[in-house]
């Protein structure tokens, strides 16, 4: 009973978030000609879309996390084995030269993990504005370093899957880590219980480490260049899962037996607490609210899917929730959406986007994808142009997260919008260029682009 549930969610969510079951298109020899690099900005971006004044470096760590349970090898009785857990991450930071400077190659997969003869693990590679080990910039840097910022992918995913938004928040003064979860990646996916119970531990172990490389003496390149005590967690899909319970919203006693012998225990509702570090949260389609969980067949009995009223109610740190109006994976009316109305306790916003699906976050997809349909659905929306996502992406967490870690008070301005519904405000200027009375537009939005977009705000009771 436990173990099929499990594999119920495991399996819908790999056919949903690779678009649906489908046949496979016939191979394409490479996709449109596509101008600039990821993360370059369309012409009609807005005003935060752009890349910072600081070019960008990139480095990848190694971690070790020792003495973690080994919920792929848990036997059906008896105690857990326990193993030294690994983690990769990508650190983007800023560095000397000018903006926009710098080459990099990523190395990425396709696939859908070991085993899978429908979508084997393929190598690719794609190029960023980035310089590998380049020298870090702390010639104008904050007094304790640039804040740090923690991204977590989706299942299965990779920590290159939002590089054009590392990439872009380095350039603007952030150190950006994002994760290669372990048994969650496109090369290794494994058994779904590790991606429920990991992914909170891992975003806390991931601090940790970033705070001893970060201290003095460290001897890493990030001694001195970050501020680990100001941070924001960026997650995606299973990765916003992930983060919402990072972040005080505990899970409901009915998820328990999704993973063996109640380990998830240790992260349900009042068994731990919030490394106050965290300041605040971005959640693109965050999967588990009760709209997820019921369209694979499963009932939790919980309101909410994974979390009940009191488990969201330990969400307290400011949250910008994202997420396409048609996401049939994490769902949007009694999904993310509720998770949103229903995390009381703190100050939230909703960006949604209209008839987006449930890839709202991630990169636009690479050449390499367009070899069939589930390759190139785990990137792109049927409606929306992956590259004008991504500019909204980088305006609105650039906003929020300038707001809220570096204190720049001018951000909100781009946050409260005097109509919630894009299209339903006016364009009204005078000659100049200044703000007539009756102007409602969507303030950094060229006239005539803000469209097929709402924001919502609510404020802790």
């Amino acid at each position: 009973m436990i173990r099929s549930a499990s594999l119920l969610v495991c399996l819908a969510l790999l056919g949903a978030a690779s678009g649906a079951a489908a046949q496979a298109m016939p191979a394409a020899p490479m996709s449109p000609k596509l101008s600039g690099m990821l993360g370059d900005p369309r012409p009609d971006a807005p005003a935060l879309s752009a890349r910072g004044a600081y070019a960008v470096g990139v480095q990848t760590i190694q971690m070790v996390n020792p003495g973690q349970l080994d919920i792929v090898n848990a036997p059906k009785e008896g105690a857990i084995p326990r193993y030294d857990r690994p983690l990769t991450a990508e650190i983007w930071y800023p560095a000397p030269g000018p903006s926009g400077a710098g080459r990099v190659t990523y190395q990425e997969v396709l696939g859908s993990g070991p085993g899978d003869p429908k979508r084997p693990v393929v190598p690719f590679t794609f190029q960023g504005r980035a310089t590998r080990s380049a020298p870090t910039r702390t010639l104008g840097a904050p007094q304790g370093g640039y804040p740090l910022v923690i991204v977590s992918h989706g299942y299965p995913g990779s920590r290159y899957l939002l590089s054009y938004l590392g990439e872009n928040l380095a350039s603007k003064g952030y150190v950006v880590a994002a994760i290669d979860h372990t048994d969650s990646t496109h090369a290794d996916r494994g058994a779904f219980a590790s991606t429920l119970l990991n992914r909170p531990l891992d975003d806390n172990f991931v601090l940790g480490e970033l705070s001893r490389l970060g201290a003095p003496d460290s001897g890493s390149f990030l001694s001195g260049l970050v501020n680990t005590d100001n941070v924001g967690l960026v997650g995606y899909s299973m990765g916003g899962y992930g983060a919402l319970n990072t972040l005080g919203a505990g899970f409901a006693p009915q998820i328990m037996p999704l993973v063996p012998q109640n380990a998830l225990a240790v992260r349900q509702t009042g068994a731990y607490t919030v490394d106050p570090r965290f300041k605040a949260m971005v959640a693109f389609a965050p999967w588990g609210g009760d709209a997820a969980v019921k369209s694979i067949g499963v009932n939790f009995g919980a309101p909410f899917g994974f979390w009940d009223a009191a488990g969201l109610a330990g969400l307290k740190v400011p949250s910008l929730f994202i997420v396409g109006d048609h996401d049939d994976v994490a769902g949007y009316e009694g999904g993310v959406k509720s998770l949103f109305e229903n995390a009381v306790n703190s100050e939230r916003y909703l960006l949604t986007y209209q008839n987006a699906r449930h890839n709202s976050a991630p990169n636009r997809a690479p050449d390499a994808s367009y070899v069939n349909f589930d390759e190139f659905m785990r990137y792109a929306e049927p409606a929306w142009d992956s590259a004008r996502l991504n500019d909204l992406n980088m305006h609105f967490v650039t906003a929020f997260l300038d707001l809220k870690l570096k204190g720049m008070a001018d951000r909100a301005t781009y946050l409260d919008v005097k109509v919630p519904v894009a299209q339903d405000g006016k364009y009204s200027r005078n000659a100049d260029g200044s703000l007539k009375p009756d102007d409602t537009y969507w303030p950094g939005f060229p006239n005539r682009t803000a469209l097929g977009i709402e924001l919502h705000k609510l404020m802790p009771k």
